[in-house]
């Protein structure tokens, strides 16, 4: 059976995608969002579920988003009205979160579950050009707020089981967290990430 690969995927800033662009190259955000559309097509086979990690979540232990359906956490500021409309009405996955924690106890590692969490921007806005459908149930993991790298690297081959059953793992973030950090910010975009 072929084995899905693990991505790293941008997600651009705050709702970038997903509103018309005036500050900076807006061409950066058209290929990042051509490329994200393309996503699934170089996979070997269509993902039955998948698991993001996004840069704006970290919790005292590996935590999962439990919910059937869970809502979207608007968490940037400073956008256009309408981004704060957009929805993607992705399934959740509490049994895979169960497989999640039950490989993370394997490891010996922390692992919570969160029910009334719901989707950052650092999964719905790239998923919202990946898989438009919304078709595919997705479940989200913090990371650990020691940031430690070996626990983090514990973690991931804890996880890689998953690609074996169909899972996609996606780590989703940028190199920077900014508009300003990136070159592309101004004082009406201030930040293009989470809030606090």
């Amino acid at each position: 059976m072929q084995t899905l690969p693990t991505l790293y995927i941008p997600h651009g800033g705050g709702p970038c995608f997903f509103m018309e662009w005036t500050m900076g190259p807006a061409d950066t955000w058209h290929r990042m969002a051509a490329w994200l559309k393309d996503l699934i097509g170089t996979l070997p086979f269509r993902p039955t579920a998948v698991v993001v990690i996004s840069g704006h979540w970290e919790a005292p232990a590996f935590t999962v988003t439990r919910g059937s359906q869970p809502e979207l956490i608007y968490d940037y500021y400073g956008f256009p009205p309408h981004t704060y409309q957009l929805d993607y009405p992705a399934p959740g996955a509490p049994a895979l979160a169960q497989r999640i924690q039950t490989l993370l106890d394997l490891s010996a590692l922390p692992t919570a579950a969160d029910a009334k969490r719901g989707f950052d921007h650092g999964v719905f806005i790239p998923f919202k050009l990946i898989l438009p459908e919304a078709d595919l149930p997705i479940v989200q993991l913090s990371l650990r707020d020691t940031l430690d790298a070996e626990q983090h690297l514990r973690a991931g081959r804890a996880l890689a089981a998953l690609r074996r059953e169909g899972v996609l793992l996606v780590g989703s973030g940028m190199a920077t967290t900014t508009c300003a950090a990136s070159g592309i910010g101004s004082n009406r975009f201030p930040i293009c990430s989470m809030v606090g």
